[in-house]
């Protein structure tokens, strides 16, 4: 079975984020960089199928030079090779055309990636890689079981979970409890310096969408503290300066 997981290069969750340009450009000075979060998941998943059904595991990303220790890492987990597109991802569309083109050459029976990705939060790229491919696309995938060509998923909707049965090929945004995340063993991280890491150019620059602006959340107001058993302040706060009843 050949696998591809589609990885983002995303902010660490703990960096301060800042903007310049007249908060049309996100400033990256000090910004730690990881995996995406629910990408993990998918190439944790990976790993585990291809150990279990044989095959290869591809990851891909959409980025310029500096989303390669990112790659690497995730080499060092455990794929078997990785592509880097060489652009910036503009917008979800032409983030979506670049893994449409390369896994329809590489002809993949199973797209793996994250469920969104933590700094846009669109959750669109599977459903429109689905779209271009004419392939199935699933998510957000809870756990996802491979038995010969067929796939047992359970995916999470409005109050609960549903399970679907498919068939390969098949493209699925992933998310906890898929699978534990992995960290990189010596043995590994030695093994992906060695592992092939291939550039290539984006086949368009097609987009649908451009950012006009950034905005930072507004700062958190001040605390009031009421006793627990003033429950007649508490419903004056509430009501007179919350204004929520």
């Amino acid at each position: 079975m050949k696998i591809l997981v589609c990885i983002t290069h995303v902010p660490d969750t703990t960096s301060k984020i800042q903007f310049t340009a007249d908060n049309t450009k996100f400033d990256t000075t000090g910004v730690q960089f990881i995996i995406g979060p629910y990408d993990d998941y998918a190439l944790a998943r990976a790993v585990e199928l291809r150990d279990q059904t044989g095959g290869t595991l591809t990851v891909l990303n959409v980025g310029e030079a500096e989303t390669e220790p990112t790659l690497r890492k995730a080499l060092a987990i455990g794929a078997d090779d990785a592509i880097r597109v060489n652009s910036s991802p503009k917008d979800s569309f032409f983030v979506a055309s670049q893994i449409a083109h390369y896994a329809k050459e590489g002809g993949y029976d199973l797209i793996l990636m994250g469920r969104e990705s933590i700094d846009f939060n669109g959750g669109m790229v599977h459903g429109m890689v689905g779209e271009l491919l004419n392939m199935p696309s699933f998510s957000p995938v809870m756990k996802l079981e491979v038995d010969g060509s067929k796939v047992i998923m359970a995916r999470e909707i409005e109050g609960g979970k549903e399970m679907l049965e498919a068939t390969l090929p098949l493209i699925a945004g992933c998310q906890e409890p898929i699978a534990e995340w992995k960290i990189p063993n010596m043995r590994g991280i030695m093994s992906a310096r060695t592992k092939p890491l291939n550039v290539v150019e984006p086949v368009s620059n097609e987009t649908q969408a451009e950012v006009s602006q950034y905005q930072l959340p507004p700062a958190k107001g001040s605390v009031k503290l009421v006793d627990k058993d003033n429950v007649s302040e508490l419903v004056r706060l509430l009501k007179n300066e919350a204004k929520v009843l």
